[in-house]
């Protein structure tokens, strides 16, 4: 299986959007959304049918027994995250503050508090006819480029045999990305044509380059900045990255997305440019499109 991953330096550039056209673009049968801290790929490319969930288990966390309590206070002292909380005559464990270090367990003089497994977010995997999978992390909890892992493990034991996979992975450069780009064939970069947009181009290629993972890039609404969008794509040049094309600023690709749609459900000039940049990915990816 050849897995295609697609990226940007922030959010809101149209990762998901181009993610979502090419899975329609492809009829691939093996997608995932590794933005586990705000999945939405699932808005416009579900299969219709109920998922299976499966819960995702993160770091421990502490947790009082109020049977055991005696309320001296003692886990209370020796917490520097400040996530016990005498509530009543017991006391009581924020979840939220809650780093699982474990010294609390240790101070009390009762034994009234230890650690639990903590359900620090759900796996969702939809089947048939085609495998997307699918991840929300818990409020306020960490472990999210374990959480990513899941995901990908999840498509990859459901999705054997499958000749393409498009992930939708998440903006920046920290873990959720790193473990995205872990055993793909190609990163895909969507850019914005701005001075920040090539600051977050140049970090997401200077990560890719220390995992020695394959990219290349497009830009998104390049009419709203030509200027930018030439330095971009000469910077890319000259650093032999392939360029991979421009997709403009179209209202009416913003009124299909607004209203749930893919690009490739509609014909404007964004979905034509779009469709060229993933012909031109496949052809990098070295696929053919179906």
């Amino acid at each position: 299986m050849k897995k295609l991953l697609i990226l940007s330096g922030k959010g809101g550039t149209g990762k998901t959007t181009t993610a979502a056209a090419f899975i329609r673009f492809a009829n691939a049968c093996a997608y995932a959304d590794c933005d586990v801290d705000a999945p939405n790929l699932h808005l416009v490319a579900t299969t219709g049918n109920e998922p299976e969930y499966f819960d995702y288990m993160g770091s421990q966390k502490a947790a009082v027994d109020p049977g055991k309590c005696l309320g001296c206070g003692s886990c209370i002292k020796v917490c520097r995250f400040d996530a016990i909380r005498k509530t009543g005559s017991v006391c009581k464990v924020d979840e939220f503050a809650c780093e699982g270090c474990g010294v609390c367990t240790t101070a009390c003089p009762v034994g009234a508090v230890g650690l639990q497994d903590d359900v620090a977010g759900e796996v969702a995997l939809y089947r048939n006819p085609a495998v997307f999978a699918t991840a929300q992390l818990k409020m306020g909890r960490g472990n999210s480029g374990k959480l990513v892992s899941e995901v990908k493990l999840a498509l990859a034991n459901a999705a054997q045999g499958e000749e393409l996979a498009i992930i939708d992975g998440s903006p920046g450069i920290g873990c959720p990305v790193i473990a995205s780009m872990s055993g793909v064939d190609l990163v895909l970069i969507v850019a914005e044509p701005s001075l920040s947009g090539r600051s977050d181009l140049e970090r997401i290629l200077k990560t890719a380059g220390i995992f020695q993972t394959k990219t290349a890039v497009c830009i998104n609404k390049y009419n709203a900045s030509p200027e930018n969008a030439e330095k971009i794509e000469l910077f890319c040049t000259q650093r032999g990255i392939p360029f991979v094309g421009r997709i403009p600023y179209d209202r009416q690709a913003s009124a299909a997305i607004n209203s749930g749609k893919s690009l490739a459900d509609i014909d404007c000039p964004a979905s034509r440019a779009l469709r060229e940049v993933f012909a031109r990915t496949m052809n990098l990816l070295g696929g053919e499109t179906r």
